[in-house]
């Protein structure tokens, strides 16, 4: 049986959609379908566990949006030294993550560069994924220059390989004039400052959370769960309560990075825990909606991270008896999809506040966009089509991008259960 499309189309093709550049959902899946990468991997790649971190994180957010392919090239093979792949090979892992392996880089596709990679002719249309401390992001190959890639901060090459991807999806859209020649990246320890400027007020890292409640299972919290294998946890070190109602849909795969065609159907908090479980982590299991009825016990985590996507729950997320809650939210229309939100509880504005219930919110009328007035031709019904108008444009880039930024909250020191990591 064919799923509703309002379950099944790609969230990022659905951009396409509304903001009314094609006439089709067939002609927005042919556009995705046109977006390929190549990632050159220099000789780090067989010793730096940073550098596999940046590469395995960046073949699976691409294979999820470029739908022409992500191909590798320089990749000798080479032990898997990082937990977020459970192969003991790296080239079964980039592989069994959607990755090809291939003897020389398109001419026609965009490269990013991972470590001392020597380009012939260095293209307009490739970056050099770089890291340094807290601070990521991608610089123009014909730039010339780089971070050190070094393994201070074990998030910072994970958030590298985010920023590369919007910068190629924004290079294939061609939704932004600079994708492409700019450097463009983010601090983690300040997010508001200049990442390409060095920060001596940067800090080691000491102290991991040991025990999180997360909210929501999608986007943002598989996202959540990636950048925490990245962490340095020894096994059993982190304590995980997992709440989420639904089940994994075809959607999921387009946005979720823990998502697969194998696990569609499946809850999305057992996804989860299986595979946060197979990486050395406990699980506990919520599996009802959380609301107003929700209550933390004594002997359960203080800190939460919540990412859904309703007012409902985030309206209530004090109530709950947390002693920490880090909220994020992504923008949602083809104008939004690429911002995020962070909120912190508690706060000097209450989330019932922020959240009210009583709010009508008023999305933007997509109806009369080509491709909803083709699927009604179709005989789409009203309903099927208000229920895919309502859906969100999302691209799992910018969930990594949100959790990183968000997860600095979380390497909370002893009173909320950190643990220290040296």
């Amino acid at each position: 049986m064919t799923e509703p499309l309002h379950i099944s189309l790609h969230r990022t093709a659905k951009y396409f959609m509304d903001s009314g550049r094609v006439q089709t959902t067939e002609e927005a899946m042919d556009l995705l379908k046109s977006f390929g990468l190549t990632i050159a991997v220099g000789p780090e790649i067989q010793t730096s566990q940073a550098a596999q971190v940046a590469l395995l994180t960046l073949v699976n957010l691409a294979r999820r949006t470029f739908l022409a392919g992500v191909e590798i090239v320089g990749l000798a093979d080479a032990p898997v030294l990082t937990g977020l792949a459970l192969e003991t090979s790296l080239a079964h892992a980039v592989s069994n993550l959607g990755g090809r392996i291939a003897s020389h880089a398109r001419s026609d596709w965009p490269v990013a560069v991972i470590g001392s990679v020597e380009m012939q002719t260095p293209q307009a249309r490739a970056w050099r994924v770089t890291w340094q401390g807290w601070r990521a992001g991608v610089v123009p190959v014909r730039d010339g220059w780089a971070m050190n890639d070094d393994a201070v901060m074990p998030l910072a090459p994970a958030l590298a390989s985010a920023v590369c991807a919007a910068e190629v999806f924004a290079l294939h859209a061609g939704d932004h004039p600079l994708a492409g020649k700019r450097a463009s990246g983010l601090s983690l320890w300040r997010p508001g400052s200049d990442w390409t400027e060095a920060d001596e007020t940067e800090p080691a890292l000491a102290f991991l959370p040991s025990r999180l409640w997360l909210i929501g299972l999608g986007n943002l919290g598989q996202a959540y769960s990636w950048l925490l294998a990245c962490l340095p946890y020894p096994p059993s070190g982190l304590e995980l309560v997992l709440q989420d109602f639904d089940r994994l849909a075809l959607s999921n795969d387009s946005t979720s990075i823990l998502t697969n065609l194998d696990v569609l159907g499946r809850m999305k908090t057992r996804r989860a825990a299986e595979w946060l479980e197979a990486r050395g982590f406990t699980t506990y299991l919520e599996e009802r909606r959380f609301g107003a009825w929700t209550q933390r016990q004594a002997d359960e985590p203080a800190v939460a991270l919540c990412g859904v996507d309703n007012a409902t729950a985030r309206a209530v997320l004090e109530d709950a008896g947390f002693g920490l809650v880090v909220e994020s939210g992504l923008g949602a229309g083809p104008q939004s999809f690429r911002n995020f939100a962070m909120h912190t509880f508690p706060g000097p504005r209450r989330a019932s506040e922020l959240w009210p219930t009583t709010l009508s919110v008023e999305t933007p009328d997509i109806s009369h966009m080509p491709a909803y007035a083709n699927l009604k031709d179709k005989g789409v019904d009203a309903c099927g089509l208000a229920q895919l108008a309502s859906r969100t444009v999302g691209v799992p880039f910018v969930g990594l991008v949100a959790r990183g930024a968000s997860s600095l909250r979380t390497f909370a020191p002893p009173e909320w259960g950190g643990r220290r990591t040296r």
